[in-house]
């Protein structure tokens, strides 16, 4: 089974529409969400209404449980609790409370989900072959997806070595089949890898096969529609830089 792997939407329409046509493109069989649906962009309900529709599997990402009221707002930057506010204001109740039933972790078969980490579902970066190495010690499964970084990245023990880690680019494609992994398929609505196009990976289950792909999407207008919210004007413009 070929699965789109998604994290990190963050209310970007444009950059959602875009990755799931991708994925329908290239075969996927169903989509998973490791959370953040909402968050800095400026349309929550129509990020949640196609979450609801097109993710087999979602969790909730620190902004999307900020949102909701099961995590404060006061370790979160200015930009993003101001977004975070506007969107509990502008969020329709049906999507608010398909949120709330959303957790920060969970499992598939083989495979382990987490918005941020083994260790710290909600709140971990995992950027550093330190932090892989201890969350590979600290995670059940052979393999762990994980988001919240906004950056696509690979880390892989193998039996009796130590933990290394890549960031990843579009095209890129690693065989799984062995060994202990932690997988990042990067951000579809806020990059931070410097390339603004939306990222995801394609996970093939029956091969044990990874590919990390990026898209191109309206970034005009989803700056417009944060413009247009009144929401900081830097959310807009950090877009058009993968920043």
């Amino acid at each position: 089974m070929q699965v789109a792997i998604l994290s990190d939407i963050h209310g970007n329409r444009h950059a959602f529409e875009a990755v799931l046509a991708d994925a329908a493109g290239a075969g996927a069989d169903e989509m998973w969400c490791l959370g953040d649906i909402v968050g800095y962009g400026a349309e929550p309900d129509a990020c949640v209404e196609l979450a609801r529709r097109h993710a087999a599997i979602c969790l909730a990402g620190n902004h999307d449980l900020g949102v909701t009221g099961e995590i404060t707002l006061d370790e979160f930057s200015r930009g993003a609790a101001i977004a975070a506010r506007w969107t509990q204001e502008n969020i329709a109740a049906e999507n608010l409370a398909y949120l709330s039933e959303l957790r920060p972790s969970g499992e598939e078969g083989d495979i382990g989900l987490y918005h941020a980490s083994p260790r710290d579902p909600v709140w971990e970066y995992v950027l550093s072959t330190l932090l892989a190495e201890l969350c590979l010690d600290a995670q059940p499964q052979r393999v762990s997806l994980v988001g919240h970084s906004h950056v696509p990245l690979s880390f892989v023990r193998p039996a009796g070595e130590v933990a290394t880690g890549e960031p990843r680019r579009d095209g890129d494609e690693l065989d799984v089949s062995t060994g202990e992994w932690l997988l990042n398929p990067g951000s579809v609505g806020q990059p931070r890898d410097g390339d603004p196009r939306a990222a995801w990976l394609l996970l093939d289950l029956d091969g044990w096969h990874a590919a990390w792909r990026r898209v191109a999407y309206d970034i005009a207008g989803a700056g417009a529609a944060i413009r247009a919210a009144r929401l900081p004007d830097s959310l807009a413009e950090r877009l058009g830089y993968g920043q």
